[in-house]
């Protein structure tokens, strides 16, 4: 299996499966010198494992990343960071039965399609909990951020599950941190709460779409054609398990708009061009404004369900599928972390490329 590794100087693998004994990520391209230890991650895996709420699969993993190469005396080396985390819950018998069978929604048939084998248990490579290795690479992403761009901050919250929206005029950041949804209205939290436990009790699931927020970002990162950083950013987050569409900005609204209320009117300020709106998401022609970076990502229902579906097995034979296990009714809710990991990589991807090519700071300066 190839295309294991995404990023340009600041590149991550990853490697591993849901039920193996480890899965992780090696980390090329850091800087050397950045402080770094397992203590310095650790934190951001927190934030992700499972089994924090009932809202979330009941697998129990403690998600404790080991660094086994690239750091010396709490520093970085230069070298390839290795990060391995352990699996010590699987239970791979709850898989016996889907093992010659297609889960409808899920990679199983394609995976068959393409490879000709693949493993059952809790999906192999395409299960979400590969997903960890990305938030333990941002984890070092985050901490080479902290030392070349102190006042960047990536911040993701959840603004839609199911048809259920958040309302913008409620808006606290506040309460990102303080309810399992990740959510910025504390009473979509409570609402919400009602409404998914009704979805898993019934033994269904339900999407919802992510925001995910980089205020600091300085200006200039990206380039104008094929690096362009919002291109980067949409593969990035689409490349996470289970998302099925990415809007940069106003996204996909700005069809609906003119020429006039979508653009972002400019004026001088004391520190700097001011915006009076940011309907381009903090990139313009590829490059970033200064503005915040806003991105929108949408996460499809959980395909593992308790719901009977009609399928079919590898002889073509019909059949029906329940899925049984630990698994998410809302895998969005656990993709919180995953997009500001995501995010994170893009961000000090484009850092360094700026910085190769052009040096510190932007080069043309206004006023």
């Amino acid at each position: 299996m190839s295309f294991n590794t995404f990023g340009h100087l600041f590149r991550v693998t990853t490697w591993g499966e849901s039920h193996g004994p480890a899965l992780g990520a090696t980390v090329d391209g850091c800087p050397p010198g950045v402080a770094l230890s397992a203590e310095v991650i650790q934190p951001w895996l927190d934030r992700r494992k499972p089994g924090q709420s009932r809202h979330t699969t009941q697998r129990r993993e403690a998600d404790a990343v080991e660094i086994l190469s690239g750091v010396h005396d709490g520093r970085t080396t230069g070298t390839p960071i290795q990060l391995m985390i352990r699996n010590t819950d699987q239970r791979s018998k709850d898989y016996s039965e889907i093992e010659a069978t297609f889960r409808p929604g899920h990679a199983d048939i394609t995976y068959w399609q393409k490879y000709g084998i693949r493993d059952p248990r809790g999906g192999g490579r395409s299960s979400a909990r590969e997903t960890a290795a990305r938030v333990a690479a941002a984890g070092v992403a985050r901490a080479v951020l902290a030392d070349l761009a102190p006042g960047l901050k990536v911040t993701g919250y959840m603004v839609q599950m199911g048809p259920h929206r958040i309302d913008r005029a409620r808006f606290d950041a506040d309460q990102i941190d303080r309810n399992p949804f990740w959510v910025p209205d504390a009473q979509a939290a409570a609402d919400w709460a009602d409404y998914l436990d009704s979805i898993r009790k019934a033994g269904n699931s339900v999407g919802a779409v992510i925001e995910v927020t980089a205020t600091g970002v300085p200006a200039g990162l990206g380039a104008p054609i094929y690096a362009k950083l919002d291109s980067d950013l949409a593969a990035a987050l689409m490349s996470i398990n289970a998302v099925k569409g990415v809007e940069i900005g106003e996204g996909m609204g700005a069809a609906a708009l003119t020429g006039v209320e979508n653009a972002d009117e400019m004026r001088m300020g004391a520190d700097g061009p001011e915006f009076g709106t940011n309907r381009a998401g903090g990139i313009l022609g590829g490059i970033s404004t200064g503005q915040d970076v806003v991105a929108r990502f949408a996460v499809k229902p959980t395909s593992s369900i308790l719901t009977p579906r009609a399928s079919i097995r590898k002889d073509g034979a019909p059949t029906e599928v329940v899925t049984k296990g630990r698994h998410d009714p809302c895998v969005g809710i656990r993709a919180v972390p995953v997009g500001e990991a995501m995010m994170a990589c893009v961000l000090l991807d484009h850092l360094l490329l700026h910085r190769a090519q052009c040096g510190p700071g932007p080069r043309g300066r206004i006023g």
